[in-house]
């Protein structure tokens, strides 16, 4: 029987799209390449706000990427430039806010 894996605990899972549909030129690769470098600098890298932290090929709403996905909020953003991440860290990530101007769909049954 093949080992069971092991987890550390999070808060919130950011999904990622780095599929060639959402940016064309790689920006959303190279966004998600910064995300440890930047959860670190905001203190989400572990403990009880930790982020984990998850490329996707595709979640099939290619328009205005980047394009991520905050679980288990249920909280969709798009065009996730280098500015608009820092605010995503810090207003919601951290400060538990959704960026409400980012955000492109949300589901119904979110998390308050």
């Amino acid at each position: 029987m093949p080992e069971k894996p092991k987890m550390g605990d999070y808060k919130r899972h950011l999904l990622v799209c780095t599929g060639p549909r959402c940016t064309e030129n790689g920006e959303a690769q190279a966004l998600f390449e910064t995300l440890g470098e930047k959860f670190k600098a905001a203190g989400i890298d572990k403990g009880e706000l930790r982020v984990k932290r998850t490329r996707t090929h595709c979640f099939a709403t290619c328009k205005s990427g980047p394009i991520m996905c905050v679980q288990p909020d249920g909280v969709w953003y798009y065009n996730v430039n280098e500015a608009n991440l820092q605010r995503i860290i810090d207003e919601h990530l951290v400060g538990g806010r959704p960026v409400e101007e980012l955000i492109y769909h949300q589901s119904v049954c979110s998390v308050p």
